[in-house]
């Protein structure tokens, strides 16, 4: 869902600003889920989808990671993707493939096909220079990346240690990261990049990335790529009703992204760490998980995860805070002029829609990039707090309150709504039609 709402909003773009047509292809494991049905099916007519065959999911291992899985359906589709672009080949006018960086694999398909090659990276550029300079760090290190004493320094940004970096690279001696690994050896082999995020964000990071000798590779920066809010219904969700009763930026907005969950035991902590807080919340909430990417492929809950909250959670923030079981409409929320904070695990979509409508953040990453991202967004940027977590890695509800408190009452906060305000401006006033 992360890679298909950018790159939908891209296939938008295109084919508003040239006279072309986009056809969309998705590798598939069974019926999509509806948010996916949902984006295609509100797609212009000038972009087309087309269902891969079906990929057989009882040949990976049991309790397989979700960058695994995504690798073994996208090398699944490898020969009906080949299929399919030769069928569309012989119809139209192809010209280019643009291709995610889970199926850079198919760069070969292309250069068989003689077809133009891009790749969409739908993550920033710190994780881009971080992936060129892989392939160098790869071959200066014989441990684990997490084991290593000194930080890693990415170019044009800030320093990361090993544990922090991106998912993918965590597990040297699997598939994975062979993959990730053969993505960083690529990248100066391809005809451009195209990356979801814009130059007035990550300045530097850009600059070093065209600067000579650090990329053969044209580097397109077109974002902010993010999802426009939906058409006005009949009858707004409940959700938006109670921010229309709420004070102007007075609601920290607490959501976890598609596929973030987090523990029993952190589910509490939370929970009481925002009523503590004594400001107003709007928590999109989802069914504890020990795994914290548990709903990575499952866009909603089987089972009702209010009754996992603390006993009479409900009864004594009826007043404070609203609970919404699994989804919300983030955009309408973030939008919302009630809206004044937002608790996100800085997934990269969440975090561009929070920059494009200038809500502050506090930082609470979870897994995939986003401990890179939330390093970036509250050292590099200084457009987030970072909720501090302990020894057993949870967050107590103590730091909870005082980072809520810190982002809704205190001059950090302050600092920091106007430096995302800061980004506002300007984009806004570029792409009105954000």
């Amino acid at each position: 869902m992360g890679h298909l709402l950018p790159m939908a909003e891209f296939a938008k773009r295109l084919v508003k600003h040239h006279p072309i047509s986009v056809t969309i292809f998705i590798p598939t494991t069974g019926t999509l889920p509806k948010p996916q049905i949902s984006i295609l099916e509100s797609l212009p007519e000038n972009i087309h989808h087309s269902f891969l065959p079906s990929v057989n999911m009882d040949l990976l291992p049991e309790g397989s990671r979700p960058e695994f899985v995504i690798s073994f359906i996208m090398q699944s589709n490898l020969s009906s993707l080949r299929d399919a672009l030769i069928s569309l080949k012989s119809r139209t006018n192809l010209v280019a493939l643009v291709f995610d960086i889970f199926g850079h694999d198919s760069l070969e398909v292309a250069k068989e096909l003689n077809l133009l090659n891009f790749l969409f990276f739908p993550s920033n550029a710190m994780v881009l220079s971080f992936t060129f300079m892989l392939q160098k760090l790869d071959e200066e290190t014989s441990c684990e990346y997490k084991d290593l004493s000194d930080p890693v320094k990415v170019p044009g940004s800030v320093s990361f240690h090993g544990r922090d970096l991106i998912a993918t690279v965590q597990i040297r001696t699997d598939e994975v990261y062979k993959s990730y690994l053969l993505l960083s050896k690529r990248l100066n082999f391809l005809d451009g990049i195209i990356v979801n995020s814009f130059h007035e964000l990550e300045e530097e990071t850009f600059r070093v990335l065209g600067a000579a000798g650090q990329s053969q590779t044209p580097i397109y920066p077109i974002g902010p790529l993010i999802q426009s809010a939906t058409t006005i219904e009949l009858e707004p969700h409940d959700c938006i009703k109670w921010l229309d009763n709420q004070p102007d930026r007075s609601v920290v907005l607490v959501s976890f992204g598609s596929g973030g969950t987090l523990s029993l035991d952190q589910t509490h902590e939370l929970a009481l760490g925002l009523e503590m807080s004594g400001h107003r919340f709007l928590w999109i909430v989802r069914s504890p998980n020990n795994v914290s990417d548990a709903s990575y492929f499952d866009s909603s809950n089987q089972i009702d995860p209010l009754g996992f909250l603390p006993e009479r959670f409900l009864s004594r923030t009826v007043k404070q805070g609203l609970v919404v079981p699994s989804w919300g409409p983030q955009i309408e929320i973030l939008s919302h002029k009630a809206t004044g904070g937002f608790l996100t695990h800085c997934g990269w979509n969440s975090t561009l829609e929070s920059v494009v409508h200038g809500v502050p953040m506090i930082a609470w990453p979870l897994y995939a990039e986003q401990h890179m991202n939330a390093k970036m967004m509250s050292e590099a940027l200084c457009l987030a707090l970072r909720s501090e977590s302990d020894e057993n890695g949870v967050v107590r509800k103590e730091v909870v309150k005082k980072v809520v408190k810190e982002l809704m009452e205190e001059n950090e906060g302050k600092k920091i709504s106007q430096r995302v305000n800061e980004h506002k401006g300007p984009l806004w006033s570029r792409c009105p039609s954000l």
